[in-house]
């Protein structure tokens, strides 16, 4: 592994296969589960071409107020390291039939588009991209992206810069031109004020893809117990106020496959066959959650008495 600076409080990681020469494929808006030395697991975004066999790299902000992970990555990961991480997954991928992609990047949300751009370009697909940073110094890849055949499709704003340079979401988004697909990531506040602008401008739903890296935070303290059944045995599980549903289901021996464990990356989604969610994910679209046909037991909790689950 090898590991650089690239702006201030991010770096890049570059992996490579122990004893191999190619890693499995992946495609434009995957992600790694990377498993840390103090025993966390973190997902984080590749953001090299996809055509590239030899390596993967991530890039990764270093967040004072996390829950150890990138701090981890920052202090404990060094250029040599050995480290094992997951095969690529892909909860973010391109919709390729779209007439033209708007890719808008808050801080460090840069590294899933950054290899959408790649993706798009070299299938010679119109889009354009939005970088937001706070400033310069925090701007990760801008050399590299005016290195790239698609630099001029590229606009950078900065916070702290010029009124007339930042961006301004309600015009770019006010005609929600047909075909148009729209791709954002990066901090909460940034994809709030992209998605809820986007759609009170009209937006289809199915044209607005993002990924979160964090969930934001949920008040508990009205918290209550509830049950669980299990479709397939009947089999009844309670779930105390103070317990997530993935928890008490791994206590009772019923273990359902978990990586983030915010609502954030869709690994542990479960089909709900009765009851009514209290969903806390920011993994399902409003009108998924509003199906209540699945939830995620790592976050999400119960508005009913009972939730019967297809497990």
């Amino acid at each position: 592994m090898r590991k650089e600076p690239l702006a201030r409080d991010i770096a890049l990681f570059e992996l490579r296969a122990e004893g191999a020469s190619v890693l499995p494929a992946f495609a434009a808006g995957s992600h790694i589960d990377v498993f840390l030395p103090n025993g966390l697991t973190r997902q984080y975004s590749l953001c090299n071409d996809p055509a590239e066999a030899h390596r993967y790299q991530i890039a990764v902000l270093k967040d004072p107020h996390g829950r150890g992970g990138s701090r981890a990555m920052h202090e404990s990961v060094q250029t040599g390291d050995v480290i094992s991480i997951s095969a690529p997954k892909n909860h973010f991928p391109l919709a390729h039939a779209a007439d033209s992609s708007l890719l808008l990047a808050g801080g460090i949300g840069i590294t899933p588009l950054l290899c959408m751009a790649d993706r798009l370009s070299a299938l010679q697909h119109p889009f354009e991209m939005h970088y937001c940073a706070r400033s310069v110094e925090r701007m990760a890849f801008r050399d590299r992206i005016g290195r790239s055949g698609y630099a001029d499709r590229v606009a950078f704003h900065f916070d702290d810069g010029a009124s007339d340079q930042r961006l301004d979401i309600g015009e770019l988004l006010r005609d929600p031109r047909r075909g148009v697909h729209l791709y954002t990531c990066g901090p909460q506040g940034f994809m709030d004020a992209v998605l809820s602008t986007a759609r009170q401008a009209g937006w289809p739903e199915d044209r607005l893809h993002h990924e979160f890296f964090n969930a934001r935070p949920v008040q508990k303290s009205d918290d209550g117990g509830f049950e669980v059944q299990l479709a397939s045995s009947g089999r009844v599980i309670h779930v105390p106020a103070d317990q997530s549903v993935t928890a008490a289901l791994a206590a009772a021996g019923v273990p359902v496959p978990t990586s983030c464990e915010q609502g954030v990356c869709g690994t542990c989604l479960t089909r709900v066959v009765a009851g009514e969610p209290d969903h806390r994910d920011l993994y399902l679209s409003p009108q998924e959650q509003a199906s209540n046909s699945q939830f995620l037991p790592c976050c999400s909790r119960a508005k009913s008495a009972r939730l019967v689950l297809d497990l």
